[in-house]
């Protein structure tokens, strides 16, 4: 489609989680339609992408809660949009939208909120601040599961309302581009005991995802510590679990789920490589990916970008995961927080041996390929941009 609109994206940071990577996949995709991609943000190592896909990065302070910095950066988005003639704002997260949609009220210009996840509310304060991801002229969905809440929470309109899942690039996440090299030189700078060689391959279990209590590193640690006492040494199993996500400030966290690795004596199992730059050769390494978050996610995107990469996956029961992971299908599901439910669905995919699991892995893709695809989501995000532009701007 055609597109020849000036967007400004603004999101907090570009460190390289689903929400920023998003923003690098919207911003390629209206440059490729004729439009001009602007993204503001406090910078991070995804800014660079940013550009090389054809938009343009601004630096601006909008990672900040402070409540002078958001009154100032009211005045600071007015200046951009009106000095790169903004069509539309769209803006990714809580605090920065509240100076979005000032300044785009302001500036007479429609506001498209990308509602990412399920926030807590734990009284009408935190409702309120909830709610400025609810206030644009149309509000992005990324699963049915939060289109329930912003319904439910704010009494958003279905007039307003988008689901627009996200989608994981089929031509990056695609096994047949990964070769074995690449994946060598990756597990090589993780520096485990396995080097990626012609070696036996052992069963490898890959981790993605910021070290913070939702995700359920401590689960998951529960439930490998006990998968491998269970089965014992008969087995003659080499079981590595691989932790990958920076801390991003949160050290004390890791450090603790570090002491746990070593109270429960799994240390030789377990390994923690912080950032990864090569996330398609990640999931390449691995047979199967884990996702067992504590509280519902909004969509889960690394059921998406593993199923591309045809491994099973392993899920929480709950939040955007039912609807992208379907139960022995394309992986299995299991009770959050529950570390022998977790642990017995591993086991499930174990016992699977190589040739059920590249069935299963080839199930995913296909899922991935026909519901998830980056290229799906950009065009329908340009659509929701093509009609939000017939609006000018609704109430604060």
């Amino acid at each position: 489609m055609r597109f020849d609109k000036t967007i400004l994206q603004i999101i907090p940071r570009l460190d390289g989680g689903g929400a920023e990577r998003m923003v690098v996949e919207i911003s390629g995709a209206i440059v490729r339609a004729g439009g001009r991609a602007l993204v503001a943000s406090a910078g991070g190592r995804l800014a660079q992408d940013v550009e090389r896909v054809g938009g343009a990065f601004l630096k601006a302070p909008v990672q900040s809660k402070n409540p002078a910095t958001l009154v100032a950066n009211i005045s600071l988005l007015k200046r951009l949009i009106a000095a790169h003639n903004v069509d539309i704002v769209h803006v990714h997260s809580r605090a920065p939208a509240w100076s979005a949609l000032f300044a785009a009220r302001g500036a007479g210009v429609p506001l498209v909120t990308s509602y990412h996840g399920a926030y807590r509310a734990r009284g009408p304060l935190k409702r309120w601040y909830n709610s400025s991801m609810a206030r644009g002229d149309c509000v992005i969905a990324n699963s049915r599961f939060i289109a329930d809440i912003v319904r439910a929470e704010h009494g958003v309109g279905e007039d307003r309302i988008r689901v627009i899942p996200p989608g994981a690039d089929l031509s990056v996440f695609d096994p047949k581009k990964v070769s074995p090299a690449r994946v060598a030189k990756l597990v090589g700078s993780w520096r485990l005991p396995d080097d990626g060689s012609s070696a036996p391959r052992d069963f490898r279990i890959l981790f993605p995802g910021r070290p913070t209590r939702l995700k359920g590193h401590a689960v998951a640690i529960d439930a490998v510590a006990q998968f491998a006492a269970r089965l014992g040494t008969g087995h003659d199993l080499e079981l590595t679990l691989v932790f990958c996500g920076g801390a991003q400030g949160r050290n004390r966290y890791a450090d603790e789920m570090r002491a746990k690795v070593e109270e429960y004596g799994v240390s030789d199992m377990v390994h923690w490589v912080g950032e990864c730059a090569d996330m398609p050769a990640a999931y390449d390494w691995a047979d199967l990916v884990l996702a067992p978050s504590t509280r519902p996610e909004g969509f889960g995107r690394v059921a998406v970008e593993a199923g591309a990469m045809c491994r099973p996956v392993v899920a929480s029961a709950h939040g955007g995961a039912l609807e992208t992971v379907i139960d022995g299908e394309n992986g299995y599901l299991a009770t959050p927080g529950d570390a022998r439910a977790l642990s017995d669905a591993i086991e499930k995919v174990w016992r699977l041996g190589e040739t059920g699991r590249r069935t299963m892995g080839e199930k995913a893709r296909a899922r991935a390929r026909s519901l998830y695809s980056a290229e799906t989501m950009c065009d329908a995000t340009l659509m929701a941009y093509t009609g939000a532009a017939s609006k000018k701007g609704g109430k604060i």
